[in-house]
């Protein structure tokens, strides 16, 4: 994976060894235990070389291009791929060798076409279609969701509320999701179970409450944000009165947030979460939370279609 790569993805807050180990999962997945291509190897010599672009099928977001180009850049080195006898001299293919040079025409989180091209990919052309699928999956997959992301940051425009992610992620694809999220214009909350406590219905009732869950957090872990889901107003007031600063309020109805909102102040910042769809976003919004809590931006997201054209002539 060249350099330059690497510090894209890192500087949207990705970890290019991460990035790798999906990258490289995926394409086992997709080529078996010895990294085999049959039909590419099969109909195409190993010193032919071409030139394609990545064209988007749909209107949308665009996320995770330099992840696409990691996928292109990794090909050769995972399925061992080699120029043959007959290639330049040197060893090296017209073109890029053992590797495919990408050229980024568009940026993640800008607003795309159909018709659009969003990047380039040159070299051998067995590794340009072996790595295609990998390389779109990812890229169709992170861009849906920057795309319904967008259409949430939209939709709450001119409110104070921001949209949040969730747990309800792709398993292996978390943090490229949750990437895609934050393209898209929305906020990530937390990572997983060990960075954020979040006290839930099943937590307060094995604990006896939501104050004797919220003091057990505090004395095990001081030092950990500690979240707290409440289901009325009352519960809302006692895991305040407890000490918690942050709220999730599942599944009230807008009357219901005004009145927490009303009621609890500036002591917490308050998440509406639960069934939320675009088309009632502004009214729950104009409640006044801070958050509105949405597992949909990575469980239900439709992907941007991206396909992989080689060029002709």
């Amino acid at each position: 994976m060249r350099e330059t790569t690497q510090r894209a993805l890192r500087d949207g807050g990705l970890d290019p060894a991460e990035v790798r180990r999906v990258i490289i999962t995926a394409f086992a997945e997709d080529l078996g235990p010895e990294f085999l291509d049959v039909t590419s190897v099969a109909t195409i010599p190993a010193t032919q070389t071409d030139t394609a672009d990545l064209v988007a099928r749909a209107d949308g977001v665009v996320a995770g291009l330099a992840v696409a180009a990691a996928a292109f850049e990794l090909v050769g080195e995972v399925t061992g791929f080699t120029p043959g006898s007959e290639a330049a001299p040197g060893g090296a293919v017209p073109g890029g060798g053992r590797t495919v040079e990408v050229t980024l025409v568009a940026r993640d989180g800008q607003q795309v076409a159909r018709g659009d091209v969003l990047a380039t990919v040159a070299g051998p052309t067995r590794l340009l279609l072996t790595a295609e699928r990998t390389a779109l999956n990812l890229l169709c997959r992170l861009s849906g969701v920057a795309t319904h992301t967008r259409a949430w940051a939209d939709a709450l425009a001119g409110s104070r509320a921001m949209v949040l992610d969730t747990r309800k992620t792709t398993p292996g694809l978390r943090a490229l999701e949750k990437y895609a999220v934050r393209t898209g214009g929305g906020t990530n909350k937390r990572m997983g179970l060990h960075d954020v406590a979040m006290i839930k219905d099943n937590h307060k009732f094995a604990a006896g409450g939501v104050a004797a869950a919220y003091r057990r957090v505090r004395e095990t872990f001081p030092d950990v944000p500690v979240q707290v889901e409440v289901d009325t107003l009352a519960e809302a007031l006692e895991a305040v009165e407890a000490g918690a600063d942050f709220l999730l309020l599942d599944n009230m109805t807008p009357a219901t947030l005004t009145e927490v909102v009303a009621a609890v102040g500036n002591r917490a910042e308050l998440e509406a979460t639960g069934g939320l769809t675009l088309d009632v976003a502004a009214e729950y919004a104009a409640s006044g939370v801070d958050y509105l809590s949405v597992g949909a931006l990575t469980h239900s997201s439709p992907i941007l279609d991206v396909a992989l054209d080689l060029r002709t002539g």
